[in-house]
């Protein structure tokens, strides 16, 4: 019965992802950046993220702990994203994986770029590691 009711339910469900070159080109600047913490090679890695899906690119605001250490990532309607810098995020977190950490950053880039493609501003999301996830939005009027 579940199987036959999935095409109706999801009829197009396909993933929206860079060719695996390109994903390992960004995956390759965020892990520098995590290591290294320089601001060039994160500020490369999103720009190319946001190349791809012809975006603008976000501003980021680092911070040490949000919502008390809840939280790992928030975005903003006006296009701001803050974020759990890499140096706190591996300093007693019991979820401090460099692999954690990127995949944070597709995740609410993620979110972010889809609602943009369907015409929804979003209006705030919350990353809370192994979780989930939380997205209010407003619509553009489309």
């Amino acid at each position: 019965m579940i199987r036959t009711l999935l095409p109706e339910v999801f009829p197009t469900v396909r993933m929206m992802v860079p060719p695996i070159a390109y994903r390992r080109a960004i995956d390759e600047e965020l892990a520098r950046f995590f290591h290294s913490h320089r601001a060039a090679a994160f500020k490369r890695a999103v720009a190319r993220l946001c190349r791809y899906y012809n975006g603008r690119r976000p501003r980021v605001y680092w911070y040490e702990y949000l919502d008390w250490g809840k939280t790992a990532g928030k975005t903003y309607e006006d296009g701001r994203i803050h974020l759990v810098h890499p140096e706190n995020w591996k300093r007693g977190r019991k979820y401090n994986s460099e692999r954690r950490w990127i995949n944070m950053i597709y995740h609410e880039m993620g979110h972010y770029i889809q609602m943009r493609r369907e015409g929804v501003q979003p209006s705030w999301m919350v990353f809370i590691p192994f979780r989930g996830a939380a997205v209010g939005a407003r619509s553009l009027g489309g």
